[in-house]
């Protein structure tokens, strides 16, 4: 997380993170994840901002939005892949599309275009996905474009 400070919007560098949720601590369960976020009240309680890391892989997504359940794409420009591996690089919007965050209880996607997301958790977060998008203009973030969630932990804001 401090490594990716400088990479956040500027408004945001100084606030504190706080731990929303963690398959350790909270299960495998994109219910309990959409559920657990701030998100899921009302827009007065929603966190304005949600860090996706997946910590066995070294890599996530931020968004300058609350994680919650969706029929459609929400989100702002401010959206991004990041991948540790071997070192920090960030896939910042593209423009060509505002395909940023769509999720319900089966699946969640971060980045889209032609059928393939730059990254995806299905339902049970046992499984995801990444793929480059048009949104991020990516490298695949994992080894392989499929792979198993180990250990994954969701960020807020205060």
């Amino acid at each position: 997380v401090p490594q990716l400070g400088p990479q956040l919007p500027p408004r945001l560098t100084q606030q504190p993170w706080h731990l929303l949720y963690s398959t350790g601590r909270d299960g495998f369960s994109l219910r309990t994840l959409t559920g657990t976020c701030p998100g899921a009240g009302s827009p007065s309680e929603r966190r304005p901002v949600s860090l996706l890391l997946l910590l066995s892989q070294a890599f996530g997504a931020f968004s300058a939005s609350a994680i919650r359940s969706s029929s459609g794409f929400y989100g702002t420009g401010e959206t991004f892949l990041f991948s540790f591996c071997p070192e920090l690089k960030v896939f910042r919007w593209t423009g060509r599309n505002d395909f940023f965050v769509k999720g319900d209880v089966n699946l969640l996607m971060v980045g889209g275009g032609s059928g393939r997301f730059g990254l995806w958790l299905d339902g049970d977060l046992h499984h995801g996905g990444s793929q480059p998008c048009e949104t991020f203009d990516n490298e695949t973030l994992s080894h392989r474009e499929e792979f198993c969630i180990q250990d994954l932990e969701m960020w807020g804001l205060a």
